[in-house]
């Protein structure tokens, strides 16, 4: 039984919510909502952190200096493009986006697709889970391992399972707490 392999799998699932979550904007600046904006840049999509610095001044704003300053206006364009929910702000040497108060009814909405996200993400350890016990189980009928050493295995296989099941649901609650935070 390779246990490195399963913690992998789950490892994959945590750095999956970890990575969504962190594009959910939670009423305060979060630079990397940006992560996934490219501009073209001399004829070749670029990400938009390679082409400006990207900065959190205030708690609900972003600004971002292009190093060329032609690409103010395409950044614009893709920022608006990407559907954030801002507006950029043209502020002649860089982009300035100011992130609007979240109302309660939109925090709640937010809390539930947290939610949900993070079942999605336990659903996926559970399947790896479940697929590990499988293929134990089959080593066990073809009698490469005993009943014993299989209970064994199962027991450390719930062991893996239940600390990652634990890693997503601190994951939700922390990002809860934020997108609840007034």
């Amino acid at each position: 039984m390779n246990y490195n392999e399963l913690e992998n799998k789950m490892q994959e699932r945590i750095d999956y919510l970890e990575s969504e979550l962190g594009n959910i904007r939670a009423g305060r600046a979060n630079p990397q909502i940006l992560n996934k904006i490219s501009v073209e840049y001399y004829g070749t999509m670029t990400p938009l952190n390679q082409v400006a610095s990207i900065s959190v001044p205030e708690a609900r704003q972003i600004v971002i200096t292009p190093w060329d300053k032609s690409l103010i206006g395409p950044i614009s364009k893709a920022i608006q493009v990407a559907e954030l929910g801002i507006n950029p702000m043209n502020e002649g040497n860089g982009i300035r986006l100011t992130f609007p108060e979240l109302n309660e009814e939109r925090r709640k909405e937010i809390v539930k697709s947290v939610k949900a996200l993070g079942e999605d993400t336990k659903v996926g350890i559970r399947n790896a889970r479940r697929d590990s016990i499988d293929e134990a189980k089959k080593e066990q009928k073809q009698g490469e391992i005993s009943e014993d050493e299989l209970r064994v295995i199962e027991e450390k296989i719930q062991k893996i399972t239940d600390k990652y099941v634990a890693k997503a649901d601190e994951l939700v609650t922390k990002k809860e707490k934020e997108v609840m935070e007034v």
